[in-house]
């Protein structure tokens, strides 16, 4: 099996997302915009479920890689279960057809509207992340004459071997409380009225590249689940979050398969009769995404030279936030032994920081050329903003032969008329 599956393909030397041909979608659209690809999606959230096969099991999409109602939609047509961190997300899971029972609530600031608005709505179970959230959690659910199903996110004090802005399992991260306080955590929540117990949560990190820090915490948790059961603690379920790794640049190692992933999880929790939930969103998403724009120009300066993009941080800030990598290839393929230059390639926000990457070796392209920035299907558009007055990307979803616009790109007097003028500014030069 290909670690690098997805369906953007070059036929006769034009990039295509599924068999629609990107310059098509350009021409409707504009630039710069998302395109996803629905058998991509559907091909990642099944390696997951297929390798959870012979266990008790639930693929939770980790919403907030992409929330796209579109999306969202299409992960609840194929069974999954979703995983939301705010209010706004329980909202779109609702209006995109997942039911109570399939929703886990995770997140270190949960407010009490949002403990209520799950309560009322329906909630698989809250992942608790401290003592004060499970009081206020307990007094929530007794105001409302309910029971909250809760899981103790336990932080085992394992490194996760990434990106320091994404590691959540170390002990000085903000996430879950001490693997070492976990057991007079969970008998504080069983002396709370309002509390049931349903299981354990972990969650280390995004964009693990290896087994082994998931193995070490999912040993921990092993252990602590025998110990749980000991104290009296019903423990059916362990939700053991996401951040399966993907091959964000090509000529890297490959981060582990799905199936590898999976096959970990029996050796090291299958013995315990749980059901195990699983929250991907990463590896669901990542890969099934391209970022389309186009060269505005071509910039010769003092030792380097520039593509300047119609694409910008503001539409994609991961390389900004984290340094991060992504694959930058010309829409109409470049000739085989093309002669490579290095390029800063850069987007037209005023800030430095709107660099995409520097000195990358690019065929030659010329102003008005496509590029694609590929494995763009995660944390790209949800983290988008309006930046310089740069009206929010749109994308697009592409179901074999057809496309459809999920998201438009907004109007300049829609954005300008969402503020309004105070009274005594009214009429003033």
């Amino acid at each position: 099996m290909s670690r690098f599956m997805d369906h953007f393909l070059y036929k006769d030397g034009v990039l295509h997302a599924e068999d629609v041909a990107i310059p098509e979608i350009a021409d409707v659209v504009g630039t710069p915009f998302y395109v996803y690809s629905t058998a991509t999606l559907t091909r990642h959230y099944r390696l997951f479920d297929e390798a959870l096969d012979g266990l008790d099991h639930l693929v939770c999409y980790a919403m907030k890689a992409n929330s796209n109602q579109a999306v969202l939609k299409l992960m609840a047509s194929l069974g999954a279960g979703v995983d939301v961190v705010s209010g706004g997300e329980y909202r779109r899971a609702k209006a995109a057809g997942f039911s109570g029972d399939k929703i886990v609530f995770s997140g270190v600031g949960k407010t009490r509207d949002e403990m209520c608005l799950a309560l009322e709505g329906g909630i698989r179970q809250f992942n608790v992340e401290s003592e004060p959230e499970m009081v206020l959690l307990s007094r929530a659910a007794e105001s409302l004459g309910v029971v909250a199903p809760i899981t103790v996110r336990v932080n085992p004090d394992v490194d996760a071997k990434t990106h320091e802005k994404i590691a959540t399992g170390k002990s000085e991260n903000k996430f879950g409380i001490p693997i070492a306080r976990a057991r007079e955590v969970y008998a504080l929540a069983a002396s709370l009225p309002a509390l049931e117990v349903v299981g354990i949560d972990v969650h280390i990190g995004s964009q693990l590249t290896s087994l082994e820090p998931y193995e070490q915490a999912y040993l921990k948790v092993a252990e602590l689940t025998e110990a749980l059961r000991a104290d009296g603690h019903q423990i059916k379920r362990l939700d053991l979050g996401g951040g399966l790794g993907i091959p964000y640049e090509r000529s890297n190692t490959a981060p582990p398969l799905p199936i590898e992933y999976g096959a970990l999880v029996k050796r090291t929790l299958g013995h315990l009769d749980c059901e195990i939930e699983i929250e991907p969103g990463r590896l669901i998403a990542g890969n099934a995404g391209i970022l389309v724009s186009e060269v505005i120009y071509v910039k010769s300066g003092e030792g380097r030279d520039f593509l300047i993009l119609d694409a910008a941080m503001n539409d994609l800030i991961r390389p900004a936030m984290y340094g991060a990598y992504h694959d930058i290839l010309p829409v109409i393929e470049a000739d085989a032994g093309a002669d490579m230059q290095p390029f800063d390639i850069v987007g037209p926000v005023c800030e430095s920081g709107d660099t995409f990457t520097k000195n990358r070796l690019m065929p030659p392209v010329a102003p008005g050329a496509l590029v694609v920035f590929r494995s763009a299907g995660a944390y790209g558009a949800v983290m988008a903003s309006e930046y310089n007055t740069r009206p929010l990307v749109p994308e697009v979803l592409v179901h074999e032969h057809q496309f459809a616009v999920i998201r438009g790109r907004p109007t300049f007097d829609e954005i300008i008329n969402r503020d309004t003028i105070p009274e005594w500014l009214e009429g003033s030069a």
